[in-house]
């Protein structure tokens, strides 16, 4: 599993530690971009406690999608046959990942853990952020040509193939288009995605990463996309798992 942090002081051991309780099984790497809250040492702290913890210390602030790049080349090189991907704020939860697990039959590229499929929601948003969601899921599915409904969700599981079929230098996505990105070539690579609900939970702890800058690279990482590409995913085969 990858959790990427930064300024997760009051989180990132709440859900590592969850982590470890429901799927004691999965080891942990926490991605850490030089946090000045020190949730770098606290991650340091719980790797030095529990073996199945590692931490990946990176020298500033380079985005969600630099850090995630670095954490799956960091298990690719370790021969990990799976991945997860995890927020590090608490909006995830643990409990819910045997579910994504699960859903990974064979032939499955990508589990989604979707907040917009029957069955998912979200807690405490306000109106604005869920109409932004919404519509910014549309956008994307509307203009890659895909029938995901939750195209910006971070709560994944990966195959390794799955990964090696990507070419994670040429991602050039920084924010939360990364996801966005990193689905179109799952897709394009003719990757079968299942998306399972889930319950989304807004942070207790800490300020949401979310800003301006990162909502206009994904409109218009998108919108290039869709004008210099052929639509990606008609071919894809997508389903909704059970939860």
């Amino acid at each position: 599993m990858v959790i990427p942090t930064y300024d997760e002081a009051g989180n990132v051991e709440r859900v590592v530690d969850e982590v470890r309780r429901c799927t004691p099984e999965v080891d942990v790497l926490i991605v850490d971009d030089a946090s000045p809250d020190g949730t770098g040492a606290i991650a340091d702290a719980m790797a030095t406690r529990d073996p199945h913890i590692r931490v990946l210390h990176r020298a500033s602030k380079q985005g969600l999608g630099v850090a995630y790049g670095a954490g799956f080349r960091w298990g690719l090189a370790r021969d990990y046959e799976l991945f997860v991907q995890m927020d590090g704020d608490g909006s995830h939860s643990p409990r819910q990942l045997p579910a994504l697990l699960q859903a990974l039959t064979p032939g499955t590229a990508l589990v989604l853990g979707s907040r917009w499929v029957a069955g998912g929601t979200v807690v405490d948003w306000p109106p604005h952020r869920e109409l932004l969601s919404r519509g910014g899921n549309r956008y994307a599915r509307l203009a890659l040509g895909t029938h995901v409904r939750d195209c910006t969700g971070g709560y994944r599981v990966y195959r390794r193939g799955t990964l090696e079929h990507i070419d994670l230098d040429a991602v050039r996505s920084q924010g939360y288009c990364f996801q966005v990105d990193m689905l179109r070539r799952t897709l394009a690579a003719g990757g079968d995605v299942v998306e399972v609900p889930i319950t989304f939970v807004e942070r207790q702890h800490g300020e949401s990463k979310m800003s301006l800058s990162i909502v206009a690279e994904a409109l218009w990482r998108v919108t290039w996309w869709r004008l210099h590409r052929r639509p990606v995913g008609r071919t894809a085969r997508t389903r909704v798992g059970g939860a």
